[in-house]
């Protein structure tokens, strides 16, 4: 009989651990590469440069560091560019353990524990996609700032009793930014203000002039001029960010020069709000090799979010229960003592996650099958539930494309439906059965009952 071995095997036996923090990081070797085997090191470039050719000399050739954060990032980069394998850590899953308080203790924890192979580096995509992220997240800071502004607009036009948002759906519009900026110039008249409607607009000019008749006190008007002014701005640097955007696209290895393919399904002709200006759509398909946009609920921006967050090698993700696990849009697993204690899913702070949210509950009135199955399930477990379990639907079509390269068709509204009350037919069946009945539809149940009373007249 073999014997079994009672103590863990070294498996890497070239590791060091880094402890980070904001003014200085403590990094550890193992004890045979240096008189001291445990250095400190500042926070600046060349302090961070001095770290990896210490590590170096030590003939380290994989280091363990903690997310801590954003302080990670410029020593990650470093040490990757230097050829280091580096795993980034999730803290909570080292600082657990009782005892280990300081930076110095911590830091031997982190080598010791990657030595053993204990330790598993948190995702992160390859160099190129980093920097689309980083785009497209500094684009997504841009909006929702800019979005504040919006709500200041309201609040000083509200302020001033003109309830324009009554009548026009959306304030900075091509309409409403018309009469924003004409109001902001000096323009008080009502009816000169209406006239500046867009002929699409529902309201009448009589509703819109109604609604312009207020109180145009100073203060108001120049609270509203400066978040006009500040609203511009930003939009002005979203602009910037998408032409940075587009180049970074235009950079990658295209996996294809075709057009992204057509389908039957008429499209949105008019573009979402915060689109940009180039073809998003065609970048997209060229660089991922397939058309996500296939899938109901997925928009151009959505994929794009998603891409930037998941990277374009699906390879990364074993399977699709690895990929909706690191989504957390899977049900999770908590048995204690052969008892399930709660199968909710497991919080998570993950932008691609939140992405296939959103595009769930843009299913709401959608006439297809994703739609159908959206709202089936929000009328049994209630919307938020719904949402996730659609989440959950929508990132196994997208893992399933993207590992095979096909295409999704939508097989319908009509055909979900029936598929569903097929499923609930074959299992009263089988409930029927069970208690020796048998079901009869309803229109042979009338025409027997109209042969028996035959039979009795």
């Amino acid at each position: 009989m073999e014997k079994v071995s009672s103590t863990l095997e070294e498996i890497n036996q070239n590791a060091a651990g880094i402890d980070l923090g904001s003014g200085e990081h403590w990094v550890c070797v193992p004890t045979d590469r240096a008189d001291k085997n445990v250095r400190r090191f500042g926070c600046f470039t060349p302090d961070l440069i001095a770290m990896a050719d210490w590590l170096m000399e030590c003939q380290i050739n994989t280091v363990a560091m903690e997310a801590t954060g954003v302080y990670w990032i410029p020593v990650f980069q470093i040490l990757e560019a230097k050829g280091f394998e580096v795993k980034l850590v999730n803290a909570h899953h080292v600082k657990t353990v009782p005892g280990r308080k300081t930076d110095v203790l911590d830091c031997q924890w982190l080598q010791k524990l990657h030595t053993y192979g204990l330790l598993s580096g948190s995702f992160r995509p390859e160099d190129q996609v980093c920097v689309l992220r980083s785009y497209i997240r500094q684009r997504d800071t841009l909006i929702k700032s800019a979005s504040a502004h919006i709500q200041r607009m309201q609040k000083a036009l509200i302020q001033m009793n003109l309830h324009l948002h009554k009548v026009i759906s959306d304030v900075t519009g091509l309409t409403g930014m018309k009469i924003i900026k004409a109001i902001v110039a000096g323009e008080q008249h009502p009816q000169v203000l209406a006239s500046l409607k867009d002929p699409h607009i529902k309201s009448s000019t009589a509703d819109i002039a109604a609604s312009l008749t207020g109180d145009y006190r100073r203060e108001h008007l120049f609270v509203l001029q400066q978040e006009l002014t500040l609203y511009e701005v930003y939009q002005q640097q979203i602009i910037a960010v998408d032409t940075e955007i587009e180049k970074c696209l235009a950079s990658f290895e295209p996996k294809t020069l075709d057009e992204p393919p057509t389908t039957g399904r008429k499209r949105r002709k008019k573009p979402t709000a915060n689109h940009p200006d180039f073809d998003l759509h065609k970048y997209l398909y060229r660089i991922a090799g397939v058309d996500f946009t296939l899938i109901d609920g997925l928009d151009a921006l959505t994929v794009q979010t998603i891409l930037s967050e998941v990277g374009l090698n699906p390879k990364r993700f074993p399977s699709v229960k690895h990929f909706t696990s690191w989504l957390g849009l899977c049900p999770g697993q908590k048995v204690t003592g052969g008892k399930v204690k709660s199968s909710q899913t497991r919080t998570v702070v993950n932008r691609a996650a939140n992405a296939f949210r959103m595009a769930a509950f843009s299913l709401t009135h959608s006439r297809s099958a994703l739609g159908a199955f959206y709202r089936r399930l929000r009328s049994r477990l209630g919307a938020p539930k719904a949402i996730t379990a659609t989440a959950h639907k929508l990132a196994r079509l997208f893992y399933q494309i993207w590992t095979t390269a096909g295409r999704y068709s939508d097989p319908g509204m009509e055909y979900y439906e029936q598929k569903y009350q097929d499923l609930i037919l074959k299992n009263l069946q089988k409930k029927a059965q069970a208690f020796g009945l048998q079901l009869i539809p309803k229109s042979q149940d009338k025409e027997e009952a109209s042969f028996y009373q035959t039979l009795s007249t």
